[in-house]
């Protein structure tokens, strides 16, 4: 975010929360929503994006995303009306294509939900510490300062942290070996979920969705965020 002079992280934190509820609107896969946060970033990393550009922006990630992922993405004109029709059809496709060439057509990448459900197999993880590390996973996407973090590493410390909450061992040999990060490695991720979850937030489209009974209700277990 540093490179962008129009746009800071309480902006790109907005766009995100936003696009957690039209997710939930179109009811589409986990793999869309994180592959679409993905690309967002990594546009912005490589091109300046005015501010009035932003949610056109999200609104282009989220269609390309909903296209690799789904089988029936969301149509053009739906999208226009979630803007409220602030997000032009033209601009939304012209900043799909720019998109598109600046990632270099390459969306086949391992996210952090890529990560999250090969480790929480490999943990025989039940619906409480599924439920929690998706739910951690998913509001870490508003923090820019994850970006400095390993999507491996983000998913093995909301491993960690679920498991943790649900009264397991934290941490075991055999996480140790798919993962391939002791505790130690994890401390600074684990650190900075921590942190953020601690911290009050108006943002709350996942604590919403994470609040349903389809959920499990986990945003509102009382949890120790501390290291």
């Amino acid at each position: 975010m540093e490179e962008q002079p129009y746009i800071n992280a309480r902006m790109r934190a907005i766009l995100v929360d936003w696009l957690v509820e039209v997710h939930m609107r179109f009811r589409l896969v986990p793999d869309t929503l994180y592959l679409a946060i993905y690309a967002l970033d990594r546009y912005l990393a490589a091109a300046t994006v005015a501010r009035e550009g932003l949610q056109v922006a999200g609104v282009a990630a989220l269609l390309l995303a909903s296209k690799y992922e789904e089988i029936y993405p969301p149509e053009m004109c739906d999208l226009v009306y979630v803007t409220d029709r602030a997000c032009a059809r033209e601009a939304i496709l012209a900043a799909e294509r720019d998109m598109l060439a600046r990632l270099e057509f390459r969306l086949t990448v391992p996210t952090v939900y890529c990560f999250l459900l090969r480790y929480l197999k490999a943990a025989h993880a039940d619906r409480c510490i599924v439920q929690l590390a998706c739910y951690i996973s998913e509001r870490m996407l508003l923090e820019a300062r994850m970006l400095r973090h390993l999507p491996s590493v983000a998913a093995s410390a909301a491993v960690y942290l679920s498991r943790r909450a649900c009264n397991r061992n934290a941490w075991s040999p055999t996480l140790a070996r798919y993962t391939g990060y002791n505790v130690a490695a994890l401390t600074p991720c684990l650190r900075d979920i921590c942190e953020a979850m601690r911290r009050p937030c108006d943002l709350r489209a996942s604590k919403r969705k994470f609040g349903t009974r389809e959920f499990g209700a986990v945003s509102s277990l009382d949890v120790d965020w501390t290291v």
